[in-house]
């Protein structure tokens, strides 16, 4: 089968980006957070309007959303049982502007929060 430079190019990034995805999936496998906390990937700010004006650095503002990686088995009850989580993996989270634990895995900076401290869900419709 023969490639040119280009496409072998192509080949060694798509590679590189699956040996990453596949790294930081492994490590949030290796996490579990407990009872009500839920572990959130904060989105990154927008750098560009709606309109392609760049906008500074100083001037972004901090990421309110962020997105679910995984969640603990929920608050418990006085009974022993666990009260369900409202949000799961995936899901698009509005954040509060201060809070959170930093968890650092694999590199990757990561929030710990209580779900109570969640602001929101985005729904898709």
């Amino acid at each position: 089968f023969a490639c040119n430079t280009h496409e072998l190019v192509l080949l060694a990034l798509q590679n590189t980006k699956l040996v990453c995805v596949a790294r930081k999936m492994a490590a949030l496998k290796r996490f579990v957070p407990m009872f009500d906390r839920i572990l959130v990937e904060r989105l990154a700010p927008e750098t560009k309007t709606k309109g392609g004006i760049l906008i500074p650095e100083k001037a972004q503002s901090k990421a309110h959303e962020g997105v679910v990686r995984c969640a603990g088995p929920g608050a418990m009850k006085e009974d022993g049982s666990f009260a369900p989580i409202g949000v799961k993996a995936g899901d698009k989270v509005l954040l509060p502007e201060y809070g959170g634990t930093k968890v650092v895995l694999d590199n990757e900076d990561y929030f710990l929060y209580r779900e109570g401290d969640l602001l929101g869900k985005f729904t898709s419709s």
